[in-house]
């Protein structure tokens, strides 16, 4: 896998993972019951963004690691799908 290959996919995976982790541990201004005038209620207490994406970095690593490994180990790629392959493309 080359350099800008990896790059392009680990961005794309961080982006991913963000959505993925983002839920996690939300709690609402409601749950809290400490609604601040003029937000909404079901607006994040505290978002704790820092701890997010920094917990969503190490998981996209992981996940990033074992596609790195799965493609320089196994040789795993589009080819090795048969719904995915070049006869399919045209």
């Amino acid at each position: 896998m080359a350099i800008v290959t990896a790059v392009a996919l680990f961005f794309i995976l961080w982006w991913v993972m963000l959505f993925v982790t983002l839920p996690f541990g939300h709690r609402t201004q409601d749950d809290e019951g400490e609604v601040t005038l003029g937000t909404v209620s079901s607006a994040p207490s505290k978002p704790w963004m820092l701890r997010k994406m920094a917990v969503n970095t190490v998981v996209s690593v992981v996940v990033f690691g074992a596609i790195w490994v799965a493609v320089k180990y196994f040789g795993l790629s589009l080819a090795t799908f048969d719904f995915l392959g070049p006869q399919s493309l045209g």
